[in-house]
């Protein structure tokens, strides 16, 4: 049995209502439950990084166990350490390659794709592979909450199209920081693409105040309910229905990041 996590409600009650679900399932005697969660909203809190916190992305693993899920199948965690705290088998995908599809179509010859920081400079290396552009990366420091001070970049941006990657926007305190940093550094124009847009508290609204940001790409891990026309929204359905088909028949899920998008939309 395949339990999608219910994603038009808070995190909170889609959690319980993911949890609820897993149990009765397993009171009526489910085989096996696969937990589908595009965005495992809990990712963030994955260390003690001041006295007497909770690390939420263990306790909300440990939850998962205890309903009874025996398996776990998500998109893009916020840090590999994430990856660890489930005691049941995990499958992680991701959307660099519905990113690059979008971006394929456009004329990369002056393109430099930036990693706001080093944490997420493999993933944007990788991507900068696919799309066969420079990488680039800033050097970040969280000084609170919402409060970031990206003080340099590692890489040449001076007059070149500019894509910022992340795994996630929330508050975007980290992408107004990079994107500052990028218009004084002479960038041409600024993308911003990630996987997860959550976008609270007008965070795209701020990005896009900016006046220097053309065009905003994310995925439909997290419902959006923007309107904006620069923001642009990629559907990852035909990734996770190849993934629960290959769960499904046991074969390999590892290898359906070297399939293209197409194959995987022709068994979907």
């Amino acid at each position: 049995m395949y339990l999608v996590q219910p994603l038009v409600a808070p995190v909170q009650e889609n959690l319980m209502e993911l949890l609820l679900m897993v149990d009765a399932a397993k009171g009526a005697s489910a085989a096996r439950v696969t937990a589908v969660m595009p965005h495992f909203a809990y990712a963030r809190s994955d260390k003690k990084d001041a006295p007497r916190i909770s690390i939420g992305g263990r306790l909300v693993a440990d939850l998962l166990t205890t309903a009874g899920v025996d398996r776990v199948l998500t998109m893009s965690l916020h840090a590999p350490q994430v990856h660890a705290f489930f005691r049941v088998p995990t499958d992680q995908l991701h959307a660099l390659s519905e990113l690059a599809e979008h971006f394929h179509t456009r004329d990369l010859s002056s393109t430099t794709v930036v990693s706001p920081d080093l944490g997420n400079a493999k993933t944007a290396t990788t991507f900068a592979r696919m799309l066969g552009t420079p990488v680039a990366a800033g050097a970040k420091q969280r000084l609170d909450g919402d409060r970031v001070e990206i003080t340099s970049l590692i890489g040449e941006v001076d007059g070149r199209d500019v894509i910022v990657l992340d795994d996630e926007v929330a508050n975007g305190s980290t992408v107004l920081a990079v994107i500052d940093l990028l218009d004084r550094g002479g960038a041409a124009s600024i993308r911003v693409a990630c996987t997860h847009g959550l976008f609270a508290n007008d965070a795209l609204g701020r990005i896009l105040a900016t006046g220097r940001v053309s065009e905003v790409v994310t995925t439909d891990t997290v419902p959006s309910r923007h309107g904006d026309d620069r923001l642009t929204v990629i559907s990852v359905a035909p990734a996770f229905a190849e993934a629960v088909r290959r769960i499904h028949s046991g074969e390999s899920v590892s290898s359906l990041f070297h399939d293209s998008l197409s194959e995987r939309r022709d068994h979907a």
